[in-house]
């Protein structure tokens, strides 16, 4: 059993961490604090070096590595932040490292970790088969092999997260923190909760898990780490099909409540912190916010929630921004069935300026399956106000003696 890291050790590693790493900011948000009755802080860990914490863990773990091996040189596997934390840290301490990338890895990722002068391999159509990738370079060369999360100095780096928060919020009593593999959770649990007690104080720690890739739950219930069946998610940096066996002991001990949240849920996350808290985030480091606005939690006291990354294609953002309108109830795709003749178009469009919708696309076409001669179908996407405006525009369609048809987004 892995010895939980002391208060001692995740100090001494922010010690270590201080000029390398960025103290980033926590924001209050009225808009979350709105929603959840309690005052809600942002952690922006998004705004870290290399866009997210994994720069964290990747730093200290590579300073404990000996001369010898540092002369070896480290490997790691990873579709994006982790490279980059690797990559950096070990430009900063002039370590030789090969970065295995799955192919169809986002072009910025890859530029990113070039950028940091990782060797990059792409290889692979899955993270599984870099790492794998990974540990036979590690096997055939004996350079080190850097786990993203299934290692205790890993694990004492990203909670030296958890003592910023502590320090910049104080009277913290909820903290929210997205779960892939575990060690982020498990490094901040331990550190926040051991510096709560210290002072006589608790922290209720709550993980968030992207229902698509929610191995932690199942793990917990059978007393040790179990692989499940993922399936495809926004949340791609917290796609993991089996917990680290390192944090899967720290969690079990620190973490007091566990919930899923639903792509939906995260694209409107996504969209809020957009609109209303101006920051830019990756999919799985909105997953805390996400579980507040589903109401997934009940919040209690001063709440964090940690925004771990910022790492998001831009290609990415715009289908996600476009996801996370329609499950707002503010963007649709309708088609209307329409006779063939003049006016038609004209009319649907007047009935749209009537209520007030926007109009962002238009495909009118007279070629489709089981469309008559005499028919066309007419493609709308639409910018509502919200779910109630979207009724309204639909009902005003259906009085006007049209049969609007709601696309699937």
């Amino acid at each position: 059993m892995t010895a939980v890291p002391s208060l001692a050790e995740f100090e001494s590693a922010a010690r270590s961490l201080v000029g390398v790493i960025s103290h980033t900011p926590a924001l209050p948000s009225r808009a979350l604090s709105d929603v959840a009755g309690v005052p809600v802080v942002l952690k922006m860990e998004n705004l870290q070096r290399t866009g997210s914490f994994k720069i964290r863990g990747a730093t200290y773990r590579l300073a404990q590595l000996t001369d010898e091996e540092r002369a070896r040189g480290v490997v790691a596997a990873s579709a994006g932040n982790h490279a980059q934390g690797v990559a950096l840290a070990a430009q900063a301490l002039g370590i030789p490292a090969t970065i295995f990338m799955p192919i169809g890895v986002p072009v910025p990722k890859l530029l990113a970790t070039r950028g940091y002068g990782a060797e990059v391999v792409l290889e692979g159509e899955t993270v599984a088969t870099s790492l794998r990738l990974a540990a036979e370079f590690a096997e055939r060369t004996g350079a080190v092999l850097i786990h993203p999360f299934d290692h205790r100095d890993v694990v004492i780096g990203q909670g030296t997260l958890g003592l910023e928060v502590y320090q910049d919020v104080p009277d913290v009593e909820t903290l929210l923190v997205g779960i892939g593999g575990g060690g982020l959770i498990a490094g901040v649990a331990a550190a926040v909760k051991e510096a709560a007690a210290r002072d006589g104080r608790t922290v209720r720690i709550i993980g968030v898990q992207a229902e698509n890739a929610a191995a932690m739950r199942p793990s917990i219930d059978a007393g040790h780490p179990v692989e499940i069946t993922t399936h495809p998610t926004i949340a791609d940096g917290i796609l993991v099909a089996r917990p680290g066996a390192v944090p899967f002991e720290i969690v079990q001990e620190y973490v007091d409540e566990i919930v899923t949240v639903s792509d939906d849920d995260i694209a409107r996350a996504l969209l809020i912190l957009l609109e209303q808290a101006k920051v830019v985030v990756e999919p799985a480091g909105a997953v805390g916010v996400a579980a507040i606005l589903a109401g997934k939690v009940t919040p209690q006291g001063t709440t964090v929630s940690i925004l771990s990354g910022g790492n998001i294609d831009p290609l990415l953002m715009q289908r996600v921004v476009a996801h996370g309108l329609a499950a707002s109830g503010r963007y649709l795709t309708i088609r209307i069935p329409l006779p063939d003749r003049p006016g038609q178009l004209a009319r649907v469009s007047e009935l749209l300026a009537e209520v007030g919708a926007n109009v962002m696309e238009v495909m009118h076409t007279r070629h489709g399956q089981g469309l008559q001669i005499s028919e066309v179908i007419l493609q709308l996407s639409i910018e509502t106000r919200g779910a109630e405006h979207t009724e309204l525009t639909l009902d005003t369609l259906r009085r006007a003696g049209f049969d609007p048809i709601v696309v699937p987004d």
